[in-house]
């Protein structure tokens, strides 16, 4: 049995692991999902561009740290990889009018799309290995949770 070393000195395993939160004993993806929440405020306030600025640079930057991360610790998506929460969550509240109820919401849709993992996004975490496989199973979950997010928005159930 190997152990796993993670090293946050690494500026990939830092952001990989979200500043460290993915290390948290229990429920590792809920924790690191917490650490979108000052990303998503700030830059919400900052406008719609810087926004889309950061969830495309997050993606393309979370391929490679979370790849990366894999390879050097030798498991795919092993469950301290949590940037892929970060994006995912930010991506569910684009757009979403933010309050603590819509940020709790948005929180919880999420982390039900993406521990359910239904179809495709199951079939696709299989078959798609390396950081854009990593990536894209919570880009995915994020797709149904931003629109019943919507939705709610959309029929006044949450303001």
């Amino acid at each position: 049995m190997t152990t796993t070393k993670f090293q946050l000195s690494r500026w990939q395993h830092l952001l990989a692991l979200g500043f460290g939160a993915g290390l948290a004993p229990k429920a590792p993806g809920t924790f690191g999902t917490l650490v979108a929440i000052p990303f998503i405020i700030g830059f919400a306030a900052l406008g719609f561009i810087w926004y889309l600025a950061f969830l495309l640079a997050g993606t393309v930057l979370g391929i490679y740290i979370c790849g990366k991360t894999a390879r050097d610790v030798g498991e795919h998506d092993h469950g301290a990889i949590v940037w892929d929460e970060v994006i995912g969550y930010a991506l569910t509240m684009l757009l979403v009018p933010l309050s603590v109820q819509s940020l709790l919401i948005g929180f919880l849709l999420f982390r039900f799309f993406d521990i359910l993992k239904p179809w495709p996004i199951r079939w696709l975490d299989r078959r798609i290995h390396g950081g854009l496989g990593i990536m894209l199973d919570d880009l995915l979950a994020a797709v149904p949770a931003w629109l019943i997010l919507q939705l709610l928005f959309y029929y006044q159930l949450l303001n």
